[in-house]
């Protein structure tokens, strides 16, 4: 269950946004200036990867900062709770209300083979959240999380961590994006059997191994994943936004470890230009250490 805790609250972490705008290749960026007295930093994170070892400079951001900070308060005693609440659909909605015959099929054989039960057990069910349920088949490795270990570390240096929105928040979304929209990727890829899901992640595993956040964004503009592209704005964009005065609220309190998904940085609308364009000096840590 606290797999699952972790897969359903990083949904919306597995997509990027569409606004290209080239940045140096780092997905660890400084934060300074606007009146702060001690820098901050800002990583981007993927959710599910093979290997999430913190590297040297990331550990070192850690040590030069008292507090982490990620999307939502992963560490909150009621985030299962909270979470378990806003993942079914509402005015009793099931999946046989928005597939044919053929397709609720394709995807229980889907369940069935790859997460070891009937989708049948799980129709009231968001479909982004059954969605969530088939990431760790996009790899074929154990899954490893970078919240899981930013999580440690803050532990081990008895730090708070914190977040930037509730987990209503990131629930909300799934009730404004259409669930005849959220479904649709969802029989794709029951269809083929996740074999374009799971080339499609390798390539981007390598883009995120390379810190190319910029192509990130422009990789993930796929008419594949038509439900995400369309709502950009819903699910990137306006919560961006939203962080921004919550990012200068905390950097400004102390220095704070930011973690965000990677998707999250780059775009006119990404955080680092929205930090920019707050007044901030933001700049890629690797680009000073070369």
């Amino acid at each position: 269950m606290r797999k699952l805790q972790f897969l359903l609250a990083g949904v919306l972490l597995s997509f990027t946004s569409i606004n290209a705008q080239d940045l140096e290749n780092s997905t660890l960026w400084k934060i300074e200036g606007n009146g702060l007295d001690k820098a901050s930093y800002l990583f981007g994170t993927i959710h599910i990867t093979c290997d999430a070892t913190l590297e040297n400079d990331v550990m070192k951001a850690l040590d030069e900062t008292t507090q982490v900070v990620l999307e939502i308060d992963m560490d909150d005693p009621e985030m299962q709770t909270k979470m378990m609440k806003g993942i079914y659909m509402k005015e009793g909605k099931t999946l046989n209300d928005l597939v044919n015959e053929e397709d609720f099929a394709a995807i229980d054989s889907l369940f069935i083979n790859n997460v070891g039960m009937s989708v049948k057990l799980m129709q009231n069910v968001k479909p982004f959240f059954l969605s969530s349920m088939l990431y760790p088949k996009f790899i074929d490795c154990p899954m490893q999380s970078f919240e899981t270990e930013l999580m440690k570390i803050a532990t081990e240096q008895n730090e708070e961590v914190l977040g930037l929105e509730t987990i209503e928040d990131q629930i909300e979304v799934f009730e404004i994006i259409p669930y005849e929209e959220q479904i649709k990727d969802l029989v794709r890829t029951a269809k083929d059997n996740l074999a374009y899901d799971k080339a499609n992640f390798a390539k981007l595993l390598e883009i995120y191994k390379n810190e190319n956040i910029t192509a990130m964004q422009d990789f993930m503009n796929d008419d594949n994943y038509s439900s995400v592209a369309d709502y950009q704005d819903i699910l990137l964009d306006n919560r961006n936004k939203n962080w921004i005065p919550k990012i200068k609220e905390f950097a400004e309190d102390q220095a704070t470890f930011f973690g965000v998904g990677a998707g999250h940085l780059a775009g006119e609308n990404g955080v680092i230009q929205l930090l920019r364009d707050a007044g901030y000096t933001v700049t890629a840590v690797r680009a000073e250490e070369d």
